[in-house]
């Protein structure tokens, strides 16, 4: 039973624990896999530029399709099930990877959007076994359980692109790819034989209850999981463009921007692990939403790289724990769904990243970076009317005060 668990769970289940994180940090390296592979996709397989933003729209809709599926999956094969399928889907995802310099040159494309549609299931399958082991397993600490799974796999997305330099830097970029293909396979024989826990209460739960669909709070957690995806999406897509284009920083400086993002991402959220111990989550919650706009609103005066730079980092800061919090607060105002409504956050977010990215590059036509900027603070904005809205607790005469304390709030 989920609720019963104590700490000496984790250690029965360390080998658990320990496939768990690192399948987070796998999923990470995954996902930057094929942007971090930018030069040798464009360069050597000679995509053009169409072409390469079109590999990620397999990405985007296979993500979708594996979270939206993900819950029910859950439910009906087990979660240790799901972690495997996410683990195989990553794992292909890098052999076709690698073997798009093994085919022919007129079969490079075609291996290369199956790749990434591969990586972006075993994306969305994720959503069920990350955000649902966690709290599993340190029923006691599950904010920080569920924070922690999210910065692993920040961390995969911040060293993705300084693992594959050496390589390209060698010759060797095939290394990567398949590096990558040989740890998840480890990861992947390591998980299929030892032991998971499991939540029996909510397994019994999820057969007889009917699923939140019809409750206006779910709506409003998805409603912020999609303008944070918005958010996020504008500030990772775009900054090493605006850096580039709108300040006149070097290619190499620019870049610097989006790892400096990642980084303080990852940073923000090693942080809010130590401060949910501390403070109540709903504070650090609506903090966060404020850092994301004062970002968006500073970006259009900064003056220097060096300022755009420090401006992505408070982006990353304000980013950083606000998609983790939201997944385990959601969690705990559905404890019969808790695979489920995982599931759904991960689909919400794959959403908001997808219209976010693409209709950014058209509205570029008609508004400049700074004006663009400034109208982008509406994304956070809104995120934080809606989740003050869950945190004043009051929703159709629903009051969920009591997810703020641990208790069940329907």
């Amino acid at each position: 039973m989920a609720h019963t668990l104590t700490f000496p769970t984790a250690r029965q289940y360390a080998p658990a624990v320990g496939l768990v994180y690192l399948s987070a940090l796998l999923q990470g390296l995954a996902v930057v896999s094929f942007p971090a592979s930018s030069t040798i996709l464009t360069g050597t397989l000679g995509l053009s530029s169409a072409q390469y933003g079109a590999i990620f729209l397999p990405q985007v809709a296979l993500a979708i399709v594996g979270s939206v599926s993900g819950g029910t999956l859950a439910r009906r094969l087990g979660l240790k099930t799901l972690l495997l399928a996410m683990l195989a889907a990553n794992a292909l995802s890098q052999l076709l990877l690698a073997g798009s310099l093994w085919v022919e040159p007129s079969l490079a494309f075609p291996a290369i959007l199956l790749g990434t549609g591969s990586m972006g299931l075993g994306f969305g399958l994720s959503g069920a076994p990350l955000n649902s082991f966690p709290p599993l397993l340190f029923p006691e600490k599950d904010e920080t359980a569920v924070v922690a799974v999210h910065t692993l796999l920040g961390l995969g997305l911040a060293v993705g692109p300084l693992v594959v330099a050496p390589f390209v830097a060698a010759g060797q970029w095939i290394g990567f790819p398949l590096l990558l293909l040989s740890l998840m396979v480890l990861a992947l024989a390591a998980a299929a034989g030892i032991a998971f826990p499991t939540d029996e209460v909510a397994d019994g739960a999820q057969a007889t209850a009917a699923r939140p669909t019809g409750k206006v709070l779910f709506w409003l957690f998805v409603a912020v999981a999609v303008l944070y995806a918005f958010a996020e999406g504008t500030f990772s897509n775009w900054a090493v463009v605006y850096l580039n284009e709108g300040l006149g920083a070097s290619e190499a400086t620019a870049g610097l921007s989006l790892s400096v993002f990642w980084g303080a991402l990852v940073a923000g959220r090693l942080l809010v692990s130590a401060l949910v111990l501390r403070l109540p989550a709903r504070a650090i919650w609506l903090a966060l939403p404020v850092l994301m706009i004062a970002a968006f609103l500073l970006l259009p005066y900064a003056q220097t790289v060096t300022a755009g730079i420090a401006l992505f980092g408070l982006a990353g800061l304000g980013c950083s724990a606000f998609f983790p919090l939201t997944i385990t607060l959601i969690s705990k105002c559905f404890p019969e769904h808790v695979s489920w409504v995982s599931s759904m956050m991960i689909a919400a977010l794959m959403t908001g990243v997808g219209i976010g990215s693409f209709v950014f590059g058209p509205l570029r036509d008609v508004f400049s970076f700074e004006q663009l900027y400034q109208l982008s603070a509406l994304y956070p904005a809104l995120a934080l009317v809606a989740a003050f809205i869950i945190a004043r607790g009051v929703v159709r005469g629903m009051r969920i005060r009591e997810l703020w304390t641990g208790s069940r709030c329907q």
